[in-house]
């Protein structure tokens, strides 16, 4: 792998921390535990028996590289893996042939059918691991369940579980620089969570906002990390090897111009809603509320962030965004087009 390569490669497992297995024992399957975790079913017992989710770079790539392909359009695939305690094992990932739209995709019988079909021909290569969730993109308002997507979700794990839900969003992984991916599970039906906490603050579409808001409650997510194999190592080399120009070449700020048009227009509707609704509220001497809520005191403060705090967020989130892609470009142009520096121009001598 040339020296380019292997700098672009290290970055993305940096970005992601992707951590090496000293050995390859994570990648053996008992199907005797397997067996036995299935009979014992402790999930029945606690809604929040699953914490946490590793996925092998491999699998983190196949899914990335399928939610990118689809562009605006939702896609959908499986995953392929083990249970492992407390936590879900994702080896392997592929694509299912449904037909996606903006907000939702359906899969129709010739996607379980070759499902099916995927999953009984693996075990035929000695790929033991069985199906252990789905996955599906989110172009551009990022990673959780739709009320769609809970009722899916709900269904699978009442008849299939133990069954994991991970949502990508190919649009923000552009723009961050980073896999944007969540991992989920939801509750059964009508049991609300112990001291349910907020989760970390997501900029939502105001299209969305609503569905998001009112399913909430119905699922948690689920810690994710990433791991590499041996065999891991050397795919991605191949990979890199063949793929490290075009994504150097590429550009954030023009592959994504789509995304971040959109993200602007609706950041001035939602300024636009901020400023209408603290214009009713001073109007009715009701200011108060509003200096204290931007002030922000501790943590309940927090859980009752404003609407101008969220927007703000979301402000700063894409200048920042912006920012990143524009030094990317200028560093760019620096290195390979041997721009000359400030320094070797002669500033003309200052007249006194």
């Amino acid at each position: 792998m040339t020296g380019e390569a292997s700098t672009s490669k290290l970055t993305w497992e940096l970005a992601n921390d992707v951590q090496p297995i000293e050995a390859d024992k994570i990648f053996r399957y008992d199907g005797d535990e397997q067996r036995k975790i299935l009979e014992q079913r402790p999930w029945k017992q606690d809604p929040h028996y699953f914490k946490k989710v590793k996925i092998s770079a491999i699998a983190l790539i196949k899914m990335v590289m399928h939610a990118r392909s689809g562009g605006a359009y939702e896609v959908m695939g499986m995953m392929q893996g083990k249970i492992d305690g407390d936590t879900f094992v994702v080896m392997d990932a592929f694509a299912l042939p449904v037909e996606g739209t903006e907000t939702r995709v359906n899969a129709a019988n010739e996607a379980y059918e070759y499902m099916v079909e995927f999953n009984d021909r693996s075990k035929h290569v000695g790929r033991m691991e069985n199906i252990v969730g789905w996955y599906h993109s989110h172009p551009g308002y990022g990673c959780w369940l739709s009320g769609i997507d809970v009722m899916t979700q709900m269904t699978n794990q009442t008849y299939t579980d133990p069954f994991l839900a991970i949502v990508i969003d190919p649009n923000r992984t552009i723009s961050a620089g980073r896999v944007d991916i969540g991992a989920f599970r939801t509750y059964p039906e009508g049991y609300t969570p112990p001291n349910a906490t907020a989760s970390e603050y997501q900029s939502i579409p105001l299209s969305k906002i609503e569905d998001f808001g009112v399913h909430a409650s119905q699922y948690y997510p689920l810690e994710i990390s990433h791991f590499k194999s041996s065999l891991d190592s050397r795919i991605l080399d191949l990979l890199w090897n063949k793929y490290w120009v075009m994504t150097l070449s590429q550009s954030p700020l023009i592959s994504n111009r789509a995304y971040t048009t959109s993200q602007i227009s609706d950041l001035q509707e939602k300024f636009h809603r901020c400023e209408s609704s603290i214009s009713t509220r001073c109007s009715h001497a009701h200011l108060a509320p509003i200096i204290s809520g931007l002030k922000g005191k501790g943590d309940k403060d927090k859980k009752d962030e404003t609407q101008l705090q969220k927007a703000v967020k979301d402000s700063t989130k894409i200048a920042v965004e912006s920012q990143h892609g524009l030094i990317s470009q200028i560093l760019k142009d620096a290195v390979f087009n041997q721009t000359k520096s400030d320094a070797d121009f002669h500033l003309p001598p200052v007249v006194t």
